[in-house]
């Protein structure tokens, strides 16, 4: 199970390309690259998960943590191109009514 994070950095923007399977194993590496760019105030972060084909419930608390951070920090927080079965568990917990999220990929790279 391997992870990988890479951050890109704007005037007022982040994006974070990640790539792999966020669970249990993998999910603390996202937490830490993640959490320090919302409590930026201000800061659009953008997670491109494009490349994530697997998230387990660690990943959606990883995400759900960066949600309340942005809220206490007046930052912004948008997931862009989910795979089908990564933007499944958003719809089925409800979470895609609550997290910003753009551009799925239908099918997307198995």
């Amino acid at each position: 199970m391997n992870l990988t994070v890479k951050v890109v950095d704007g005037i007022e923007k982040s994006i974070l390309h990640v790539a792999g399977e966020i669970d249990a194993y993998t999910a603390p590496k996202l937490k830490e690259a993640l959490l320090p760019l919302t409590k930026v105030d201000g800061r659009i972060v953008e997670v491109d998960l494009e490349n994530v084909n697997y998230m387990d419930s660690t990943g959606l608390g990883v995400f759900i943590s960066a949600l309340k951070s942005t809220k206490e920090s007046n930052s912004s927080l948008t997931l862009i191109n989910l795979q089908d079965r990564v933007h499944r568990i958003f719809e089925i917990t409800g979470l895609d009514e609550v997290i910003d999220i753009k551009a799925t990929i239908r099918g997307g790279n198995e």
